[in-house]
C-alpha cells in the first residue's frame, strides 16, 4: 500500500467520524469508524464500523448508517478534494468482539502447572 493511499485512508477515516459526530450525533452514538480501506484508484472503498450494543442494535445502527451513506458521502465531497470520491462501502468490524471472545476463553483455561524437577 502506497504512502499517498495510507493517507487518503486516514484522512477519509478522520472525516467520515467527523460528519458522524456533528451532523448524526444522536443517532450515531455507538458508532466507530475503526479503520477505512480505500483502493489505489480511489473508486471503491469499505468503511469498517464498530458499533456497541446488542446484536439488534448493531443491525439496526448498520442499517441507519448504510441508509445515510449517499448523504455522507456528498458532505464527504464537500469536504475532501479528490479527482475521484470512493463509493463506500459499510461493513461490521468484528475485531473487537473476536478479542474479547479470544480473552474468555484464555482465562478459562487451568493455570499452568510446574515443570517435574522443580517441586
Amino acid at each position: 500500500m502506497s504512502t499517498r493511499t495510507i493517507r487518503i485512508n486516514e484522512l477519509v477515516q478522520r472525516e467520515l467520524s467527523s460528519i458522524l459526530r456533528q451532523r448524526y450525533q444522536s443517532e450515531s452514538v455507538a458508532v466507530t469508524i475503526t479503520e477505512v480501506r480505500v483502493a489505489p484508484d480511489l473508486r471503491d472503498g469499505r468503511v469498517f464500523v464498530s458499533i456497541v450494543g446488542e446484536p439488534e442494535v448493531v443491525t439496526q445502527k448498520l442499517r441507519w448508517l448504510r441508509g445515510r451513506a449517499r448523504a455522507i458521502r456528498e458532505e464527504l465531497g464537500r469536504r475532501i478534494v479528490l479527482k475521484f470520491l470512493p463509493k463506500l462501502e459499510y461493513v461490521l468490524d468484528e475485531t473487537c468482539e473476536r478479542g474479547t471472545r479470544i480473552q474468555r476463553l484464555l482465562d478459562q483455561l487451568p493455570p499452568e502447572l510446574p515443570p517435574a524437577g522443580e517441586n
